[in-house]
C-alpha cells in the first residue's frame, strides 16, 4: 500500500515538472516586464497588459498590441495621456485589436485619470487597500475593470503585494483537476503557485485553440 502512495505521488510530481516546465512562464515575464522589485513603472506595465488581454481576444493580438504601446514608448499614464485618443486608437490598430479600438482607447484614457485622481499610483491603492478582497473591489471600481482583468492583474503580483491574492479563476481549477493536481496543497504565494497557475492556463488555452482551429479559423480567449 505505502509503495502505491509513493508511486503515485511520483507520478504526479513528474507531470507537475513536466507542466511547470513547458508552460510555467508568467505572462508578465514573456512581455519581459519585471514586477519582482515591485516597482510602480513595470507594475504599470502590467497594469495596461492586463487591460489588453481582459477582452475577448486572442493571446496573439492582445501581446502583439502591448509590444506595439512599448515601441511607441507608451507605457505610463502620462504618455498615454499625451497620446490622446487618436493616437491609442492608431496603436491599437497596429496591433491588430481593431475589434475593440474605439472602446480600448477610451477605456484607458478613463482610467489613468480615475487613478491618479482616486490614488495617484497602483502601488498607493494597494497600500489603502484593508484587505486581498477590497483590493479587488477597488480594482473593480474602475470603469472597464471586471473580475477578469482584476484576476489576471492580480494574479502575478502574488509574491510581490502583500494583498495580491485572487480566487484562482475555474479555468485553471478545472485543468488543475485533469492534471489530478489539487491546487489546496499550494501556497499561492509563492512564486510556484504563480507559475503552475500560467502554466494551467497555458495549457487550457492550447487545447482551446487547437479546438478552435479544427472548427474555425477565429479563436479568442483570454489569459
Amino acid at each position: 500500500m505505502q509503495a502505491r502512495i509513493m508511486k503515485k505521488t511520483l507520478k504526479q510530481e513528474k507531470r507537475l515538472k513536466v507542466l511547470l516546465k513547458e508552460f510555467g512562464i508568467p505572462f508578465s515575464v514573456a512581455l519581459g516586464i519585471n514586477l519582482q522589485d515591485a516597482k510602480e513603472k513595470e507594475i504599470f506595465k502590467w497594469f495596461l497588459a492586463s487591460v489588453l488581454f481582459g477582452k475577448r481576444i486572442s493571446f496573439r493580438i492582445a501581446a502583439k498590441t502591448y509590444e506595439q504601446f512599448k515601441s511607441c514608448n507608451v507605457l505610463t499614464p502620462k504618455a498615454i495621456a499625451n497620446t490622446g485618443w487618436d493616437g491609442l486608437v492608431q496603436i491599437l490598430d497596429d496591433g491588430g485589436y481593431v475589434r475593440y479600438d474605439f472602446s480600448t482607447a477610451s477605456k484607458l484614457l478613463d482610467l489613468i485619470k480615475e487613478l491618479q485622481q482616486r490614488y495617484g499610483t497602483l502601488t498607493e491603492l494597494h497600500k489603502r487597500a484593508k484587505n486581498p478582497k477590497d483590493l479587488e473591489s477597488r480594482l473593480m471600481h474602475f470603469k472597464g475593470v471586471g473580475p477578469v482583468t482584476a484576476n489576471i492583474f492580480l494574479r502575478e503580483l502574488r509574491v510581490v503585494w502583500k494583498k495580491a491574492d485572487p480566487e484562482p479563476l475555474d479555468l485553471v481549477k478545472q485543468e488543475a483537476a485533469k492534471f489530478r493536481i489539487d491546487l489546496n496543497k499550494f501556497n499561492t504565494k509563492t512564486k510556484t503557485f504563480v507559475k503552475l497557475e500560467a502554466a494551467l492556463i497555458r495549457s487550457s488555452k492550447q487545447k482551446k485553440d487547437s479546438s478552435a482551429h479544427r472548427s474555425t479559423p477565429c479563436s479568442r480567449t483570454t489569459i
